[in-house]
């Protein structure tokens, strides 16, 4: 396939071992939210990440199969499934795109502002309370500070039993860690409140961050090919560490059986106390498998370049697979090794729930160096951008693919001279910003987080149903690998599982809306598919929208399936609703 701007087509540029390393950056997103399953789930938290990698690498056999039919495409497995759909409803293909686009989309925002995170940390550290360069400000000032100061009497008030020398000291070292702080660590250009929304924070970590996408940005303006090749690097550099960290503690005996038995459910989020399998530890549970599919999942991404593969028939099956494989190892062996060493207890501290202390954690797991410490930071920082990198090339993909097939504005379709989807890109990079002032302070990080995932489980409900429609409707469909007809059939049952997950889970991080948020934001592309189907294309789909299951000039083909799909639907909608009632947090 011949390639250039004015045509809108990628390059086939890329072997299966290419898509691997582009998707070789799902790995390190078990660093995105070890801390925040560790706080919901409790010691149940490394079961929780088998368990979702488990049904992550049972799925991926749905998507490969499907990936499979559609050798001229790209934009990965929601591209593939959402023509399943066109039969049935028009809206419900545009739907399972844009849902799948909004949940990978946001890893440049959160790993630009983890990222950024560590950069402030690393150049302007905030000062410790037992840090010598504190005790040093509290002993010059402590004759500032006396019983009556208003400070110390708030203090006491608050601190009932405290003594008033306690009470002095503990307001001196706060005063000193304040009076020490970096000004850029606490400079804000601009806070923008959005009702109903959250806050926009132009601080010092959107500034950084925003300066990181724009570099990745650069990398992937050159092609899938310059994109592979960067992530090979990447990958072979991050990755060996991070499974030396996995394996070290397991080898050396480091594991404390205690921290990983008794898989029970926390009394309450982020308690770190033991509670039990009630409705409020189910609901922690089910919050916490909610939120881990964001992560294990994602190696689905592997098929997003099936357009862009030298031989789509054998490598898309090679892609995801071999993906699959490398993710069981680090999604089982990471939070087995991370909870083993530290606790569900010592997970709880703020840098490892909000990502930036996951790196020190991580290097004293095999060594006590501030050396190794410093080599572990650059390594995160690295891991991020091997994240970052897979997230755009996938996500891009998919809107660009969306937009050939006719479900998305028309401009998304533009490539430059590289085969790169720069309009996609462009588009990918402005909504990140707007996710990363968003997601500059710890609230604002898990509630981009909680509600992106609503579209991904969203997604991954509709497109595991796409599996067996598709068996039905286009059954004659040549398909290069062929998944066995039971896991066809387990992996529809999962779909349900999902919708489990996500009537629950999405409740669970802070935000009783978040599920309603997400519904609410999925539910935006319907008037921008309208308009470009309706309007600008006449109610009818581009010729190739179809072209891969034999349909021509707008016919969408019979629907075998009769009422099955309208089926599935209501039921999957009723356990969203059912779950969302049921299911509550501990009191």
């Amino acid at each position: 396939m011949s390639s250039n701007s004015s045509s809108g087509e990628l390059h086939r540029a890329l072997d299966w071992k290419g898509a691997f390393w582009v998707a070789a950056g799902v790995p390190p997103l078990v660093l995105f939210s070890i801390g925040g399953i560790a706080g919901v789930a409790g010691q149940a938290a490394f079961v929780v990440w088998i368990l979702s990698m488990c049904m992550g690498f049972l799925q991926s056999f749905t998507y490969a199969e499907m990936a499979g039919m559609f050798g001229n495409k790209s934009g990965g497995a929601s591209i593939y499934g959402a023509t399943a759909w066109l039969r049935y409803s028009k809206s419900i293909a545009p739907l399972s795109v844009w849902c799948n686009w909004f949940a990978w989309s946001p890893v440049l925002s959160l790993g630009c502002a983890i990222a950024a995170g560590y950069i402030l940390n690393a150049l302007f550290p905030i000062p410790g309370a037992d840090s010598q360069v504190v005790l040093d400000w509290v002993a010059a000032n402590l004759a500032n500070y006396t019983e009556t100061t208003q400070a110390v009497v708030d203090y006491m008030a608050a601190n009932a039993g405290v003594t008033a020398a306690d009470a002095i000291t503990a307001v001196a070292t706060t005063d000193a860690v304040s009076a020490l702080t970096p000004t850029i660590r606490v400079w804000e250009a601009y806070a923008l409140s959005i009702p109903g929304l959250g806050t926009l924070h132009f601080n010092s970590t959107f500034v950084i961050g925003a300066l990181l996408m724009l570099i990745i940005f650069a990398i992937q303006h050159r092609g899938i090919a310059s994109t592979a090749s960067a992530q090979k690097i990447l990958a072979v550099i991050v990755l060996i560490p991070l499974f030396l960290v996995g394996i070290v503690p397991i080898l050396t005996g480091s594991i404390d059986m205690m921290n990983v038995s008794q898989i029970v459910p926390p009394s309450v989020a982020y308690g770190g106390d033991v509670g039990s399998w009630n409705i409020g530890g189910w609901t922690l549970f089910l919050g916490a498998m909610y939120i881990a599919a964001w992560s294990t999942y994602g190696f689905e991404t592997a098929v997003c370049y099936t357009a862009e593969m030298k031989n789509p028939a054998t490598d898309t099956f090679k892609a995801i697979f071999f993906s699959g494989l490398l993710c069981i190892v680090f999604f089982f062996m990471i939070p087995f090794s991370f909870q083993g060493v530290f606790g569900a207890a010592g997970m709880l501290e703020p840098g490892i729930v909000d990502g930036t202390g996951v790196g020190a954690a991580l290097s004293s797991m095999v060594s006590s160096s501030n050396v190794i410490v410093q080599i572990f930071i650059i390594l995160m920082i690295m891991a991020l951008f091997l994240a970052i990198m897979t997230a755009m090339a996938g996500s891009s993909r998919t809107l660009y693919q969306g937009s050939r097939d006719g479900w998305l504005p028309k401009y998304l379709s533009r490539v430059n001279e590289h085969g790169a989807p720069t309009n996609a890109m462009w588009t990918d990079l402005g909504f990140n910003l707007f996710l990363l002032a968003l997601a500059s302070d710890a609230g604002g990080y898990f509630y981009v987080l909680a509600i992106s995932n609503v579209g991904y489980l969203t997604f991954n409900f509709l497109n595991l149903n796409a599996g067996w429609i598709h068996r039905i409707d286009s059954g004659h469909v040549h398909r290069p690998w062929k998944a066995p007809t039971f896991l066809i059939g387990l992996n529809t049952v999962l779909a349900f599982v999902n919708a489990l997950f996500l009537g629950a889970g999405a409740k669970v991080w802070g935000y009783e809306n978040a599920l309603w948020s997400g519904v609410v934001f999925a539910a935006l592309i319907l008037p921008v598919f309208w308009f470009r189907h309706y309007v600008q294309d006449g109610g009818k789909f581009p010729p190739e929208a179809l072209e891969d299951l034999g349909l021509t000039n707008g016919d969408l083909g019979e629907r075998k399936a009769g009422i099955k799909p309208y089926l599935a639907l209501a039921l999957g909608a009723a356990i969203v609703l059912w779950a969302n009632w049921f299911f509550v947090l501990p009191g």
